[in-house]
């Protein structure tokens, strides 16, 4: 009977340190599910500043364009004006 009794109170405190370790690995387990979680979130953080650089990138292309065709309308401008006055001179000495 007492060897019994041991062995049950053996056994007992066994079940109770498995489960005890079953749960620590669980705990364990979360903890790397909520890590993982985290990493996915910063990978995503990562992927959005991306996007915003890509759409900066994009508005100084859209800038550089807008400045070479103001430039180019400017530049036919004073074309334009030169042959004008050119024009004129001519005219004027005949």
């Amino acid at each position: 009977m007492e060897r019994e009794r041991g062995g049950e109170g053996e056994g007992g405190r066994e079940g109770g340190r498995e489960g005890g370790r079953e749960r620590e690995r669980e705990r364990e387990r979360e903890r790397e599910r909520e890590r993982e979680r985290e990493r996915e979130r910063e990978r995503e953080r990562e992927r959005e500043r991306e996007r915003e650089r890509e759409r900066e990138r994009e508005r100084e292309r859209e800038r550089g364009r807008e400045q070479e065709h103001e430039q180019e309308a400017n530049m036919n401008k004073r074309l334009k004006c030169e042959r004008e006055r050119e024009g004129g001179r001519e005219g004027a000495k005949t």
